[in-house]
């Protein structure tokens, strides 16, 4: 393609007529208008030169370097205003950015894009240190490089944050106008950098780091790029400081919500407090029980809480706090009446009340108490001791009045049957039904008096009956089964024995079924069986020689010692009971027993065998055998079963 054809490519509505009539100088100024490159102004003078048109040569080159000149200052221009564009935007994107780092990222990637540089990066400064040290980099190839602090005044950086002012190097390896260091140097080569320009970032005249961009090859940074930069590092420095006053202003809002929240969180604690202490004070007015002062805490305070008595036994709550570590720390706190911290995240409150121990409360949370809660949890032992006084005193009154009946009952005094049973109705003791009489003696020697009258007086509470501590044996009077009365006893006492009678006489019986369990009471311990409960019945031959025994007695006894082998005889037509009288009178021997029923031996093993499985495998013990024995000569003489 010649010249002609090139330039013509340019214009191309134009005919060759229209090109042949115009003169090189306005072929030229085409060209600019539509933006040719530099190289496509010389075709219009070599077609004008080679055409033999045009006039004066020398004129026409003149008009050719003017169109040159002409067209690079067009050409900056478009630049410039590429380059204005782009800050500007620039400039809106930083204004949009609250987050601080994410500007520090935008400002060097933004600068490297400008300037086209191989690397950016950006310092700061800390002017505690006197150091300028690099924050964020774009385009590194070491992460040493990242690290990099420069005390003010060294390499071009540590110079561009202490003077304030723009500074650029072509070679920064061989400009000797820096104050070079091993440590600089060694960051530099590995980022491989040859080139630098840096900017100072200022606020309000004051520096606070540096732009830098970098190349990795020997050249020069003109004018326009040291302005180009220095006016993006304004901006920067502008989008820098209002994301920092953003940061303070949401870091003073934070602090506000923050203070907002804990006064809140303040406010609600003293409000739960007010309102716990509100439930305690109306507890103490309506109630006289520990359940309801757990019922208040638990929800107030959160957390697992245990109330315990004097003994650490489990009043309310749950038994899992007072494990054996608390307990001991418990044991060991030297608080009265305040909060301590006995296990982790666990605290505890003595409940006292007129000097004396009442109970424990054990809280176990999974955070620590605020003081205010601490001192919830003091206010429930305050509120619990009162409770547990209160209760004590009314069962004081209560034992001894149901103490100081059953003691009128038991003294056989000239007692007005019609006044006993009102007095006794009013305990909710009903005196006209089935009762038994429990007469025991502990087995604890630690037990002491008082212990043992506030135990018979809370058992016989419970089970709605009398209780009193009676020539040194406790007495309880209650609509039970004997049996059942004694296993209550023992449950309540453990270890106690325990002789029980039934009283089918109503008050006018208590003295004879107290004396009834009594003697049986005094047996067992004779016989060498504490720790039992049994009735004058399950005493066997040992009843019949403790007096007071009639034709009724006699009975009795036979009844309960052969009557499930005569049971057992009469259901199956059997005669067992024979056989065993039979058996003693053989004095256990198996053939002289066949012998005198004449039957075959195996028979008589074979009864005997069923003999066992009737009264139990220790029927042939020599105390069992002795009661079978007379039980048998008292049928043989007549007793009526």
């Amino acid at each position: 393609m010649d010249r002609v054809t090139q330039w013509s490519v340019l214009v191309p509505d134009e005919t060759e007529a229209d090109r042949a009539d115009k003169a090189p100088t306005e072929r030229l100024l085409e060209v600019l208008l539509a933006g040719g490159a530099r190289g496509d102004l010389a075709a219009p003078l070599e077609a004008a030169a080679g055409a033999g048109t045009g006039g004066d040569v020398d004129s026409l080159r003149r008009q050719h370097a003017l169109a040159l000149r002409i067209h690079d200052e067009m050409a900056d221009h478009r630049r410039r205003q590429a380059e204005l564009s782009a800050l500007n935007e620039t400039a809106r994107d930083l204004n949009e950015i609250r987050d601080l780092d994410k500007i520090l990222t935008v400002i060097v990637s933004r600068a490297r894009t400008l300037l086209g540089a191989d690397m950016s990066y950006l310092s700061l400064m800390d002017e505690a240190r006197g150091v300028s040290y690099v924050k964020v980099t774009d385009g590194s190839l070491t992460p040493d490089f990242k690290k990099l602090r420069l005390p003010l005044g060294t390499g071009l950086l540590g110079l561009v944050a202490q003077e304030g002012e723009p500074y650029f190097t072509e070679d920064y390896r061989t400009d000797a106008r820096f104050f070079h260091r091993r440590y600089i140097d060694d960051a530099v080569d590995g980022e491989q950098v040859r080139a630098i320009l840096g900017v100072p970032l200022k606020v309000g005249g004051k520096v606070i780091g540096a732009l830098l961009a970098t190349h990795r090859r020997v050249r020069r940074f003109p004018a326009s790029e040291v302005a180009l930069l220095s006016a993006f590092a304004a901006h920067a420095a502008i989008a820098l400081e209002n994301a920092r006053l953003f940061d303070e202003v949401r870091s003073a809002l934070d602090a506000v919500d923050a203070a907002n929240a804990r006064l809140r969180a303040q406010n609600e604690a003293v409000e739960r407090a007010a309102r716990a202490q509100d439930e305690l004070i109306a507890v103490l007015a309506d109630s006289r029980d520990v359940a309801d002062v757990a019922a208040v805490l638990s929800p107030a305070l959160g957390g697992v809480l245990g109330i315990y008595d004097e003994d650490e036994q489990l009043l309310a709550g749950s038994p899992s706090v007072m494990t054996p570590e608390v307990r001991a720390r418990v044991a060991a706190a030297p608080g009265i009446g305040r909060c301590v911290l006995v296990g982790q995240r666990t605290w505890a409150v003595r409940a006292v009340a007129a000097e004396q121990h009442l109970g424990t409360l054990v809280l176990a949370h999974d955070r620590p108490l605020s003081p205010g809660e601490q001192r919830t949890l003091e206010r429930g032992a305050l509120a619990t001791a009162l409770v547990l006084l209160f209760r004590q005193v009314d069962l004081e009154a209560e034992r001894k009045v149901r103490g100081e009946l059953l003691t009128d009952m038991l003294a056989r005094g000239n007692l007005d049957p019609a006044r006993l049973r009102e007095v006794a109705r009013l305990q909710g003791v009903d005196l006209d039904t089935g009762l038994a009489v429990a007469v025991a003696r502990p087995a604890d020697p630690q037990l002491s008096q008082s212990q043992a009258v506030r135990g018979v007086a809370a058992l016989a509470a419970d089970l709605e009956g009398l209780g009193a501590v009676h020539q040194d044996a406790l007495v309880v009077l209650a609509s039970l089964p004997p049996a059942e009365l004694g296993e209550q006893v023992a449950r309540r006492f453990p270890g106690a024995t325990v002789g029980v009678a039934p009283c089918p006489g109503g008050a006018a019986g208590v003295w004879d079924a107290w004396r009834d369990a009594s003697e049986t009471l005094r047996a067992l311990l004779a016989l060498g069986r504490s720790g039992e409960v049994c009735d004058a019945a399950g005493l066997g031959l040992a009843r019949l020689l403790l007096g007071h025994n009639g034709r009724a007695e006699l009975d009795g006894f036979t009844r309960s010692t052969l009557g499930p082998l005569l049971a057992y005889d009469e259901r199956r037509g059997t005669d067992l009971l024979a056989t065993l009288t039979a058996w003693f009178a053989a004095e256990g021997s198996v053939r002289e027993t066949a012998d005198r029923m004449h039957v075959h031996p195996n028979t008589v093993a074979q009864r005997l065998d069923r003999i066992g499985r009737v009264l139990g495998p220790a029927w042939r013990a020599p105390g069992r055998r002795l009661d079978l024995q007379v039980a048998v000569l008292l049928h043989q003489l007549g007793t009526q079963v």
